[in-house]
């Protein structure tokens, strides 16, 4: 009896040690209405399957938060905007004094800006915001920060020619169907859900507001951070024409700090695991060989996701023709798993 006694105690003092051994890994998102927080999800889920890692998506503010967050130190990834990224690396604009070193370990998908309307508030066009009640983002978001930005090419003061409103995705959808903005800003993947609810709501017609000949104006101050780009007509219901939008990349970050083993199982694993991803979310389906290049982040790459996926015959740092031209076993899967 003595002997069963020892070992039951024996293996729950092997469990808990086990337990208290796990590496705790914070993924930062966004609101519960965009692109990053289901996603985030995913990946906390394919990152807790790992033998002692434990992996929490968690609500945030946006891109410009999670920088912030990367910035205490802690066991972050984040999910962020090249935008951002490059001003928290510089110590720039939201940033500004406190530079972050942060990394990159993929490139994600690409985050359209959508500058969204419905009929009857007199929006069709950037310019008609002047006078106007618009949310630019949450505080602090990358949203507000390319938002700003827009406003900027447009020849618009953002403080001056309107009433600005500083919402998340879904409380501006909510605001606007109750018409208390007349337009807002927001940057996301396609589709985005609460776009969709707007676009899907009974008695609401949305209207896209073209925004992609202010590029030229953007990269003249900010860099080629900034593309033309195209919102699909059949992307939300109401839509009249494709919308010319503008489009920034998203990037999966963490502290330049972080050891190689950890960042290097956490690429290996998502990459791996890029079909339950995209299970998740259909911009998943973005994350490829051919966009993993050193001029699509805005930052310093991690050493080990450089290691990683030079093992997997991928030249980040090299000419775009020879990532696009690597074998990528799991491509069949993911594209089969996107069209389910």
């Amino acid at each position: 009896m003595k002997k069963l006694s020892g070992l039951i105690a024996l293996a729950v003092g092997v469990a808990f040690s086990a337990l208290a051994g796990a590496q705790n890994i914070s993924i930062a998102t966004g609101g519960t209405g965009g692109v990053y927080y289901p996603l985030g999800g995913g990946v906390a889920a394919v990152l807790s399957k790992v033998p002692g890692m434990q992996a929490t998506a968690e609500v945030t503010g946006g891109s410009v938060a999670n920088m912030q967050l990367i910035g205490t130190g802690k066991p972050y990834i984040a999910f962020t905007q090249a935008d951002a990224a490059i001003d928290a690396l510089k110590g720039e604009d939201k940033f500004a004094g406190k530079p972050i070193p942060v990394r990159t370990i993929a490139v994600l998908y690409p985050n359209r800006m959508h500058v969204v309307s419905i009929e009857g508030t007199g929006v069709t066009k950037i310019t008609d915001l002047k006078g106007k009640r618009v949310s630019t983002g949450s505080g602090g978001s990358a949203t507000e920060v390319f938002g700003f930005r827009v406003i900027e090419a447009a020849g618009l003061d953002k403080d001056k020619d309107m009433r600005r409103e500083r919402l998340g995705v879904a409380e501006s959808v909510n605001a606007l169907k109750d018409r208390k903005i007349d337009a807002f800003f927001w940057v996301g993947g396609l589709p985005t859900a609460a776009v969709t609810d707007l676009a899907n709501s009974p008695g609401v017609k949305i209207r896209m507001i073209d925004i992609a000949h202010l590029v030229p104006e953007m990269e003249k101050k900010y860099g080629n951070i900034y593309v033309k780009d195209v919102i699909p007509q059949r992307m939300y219901n109401g839509m009249t024409a494709d919308n010319q939008a503008a489009t920034v990349t998203n990037l999966l970050a963490v502290h330049a700090s972080m050891d190689d083993k950890t960042a290097y199982t956490i690429i290996k694993t998502l990459w791996e695991h890029r079909v339950d991803l995209v299970r998740v979310h259909a911009e998943a389906v973005n994350i490829k060989p051919e966009n993993q290049r050193a001029a699509n982040s805005s930052i310093p790459w991690h050493p080990a996701a450089l290691k990683y996926f030079a093992e997997q015959g991928i030249n980040v740092m090299g000419a775009g023709a020879a990532a696009a031209k690597v074998t990528d076993t799991g491509a069949k899967k993911v594209d089969k798993a996107a069209k389910k």
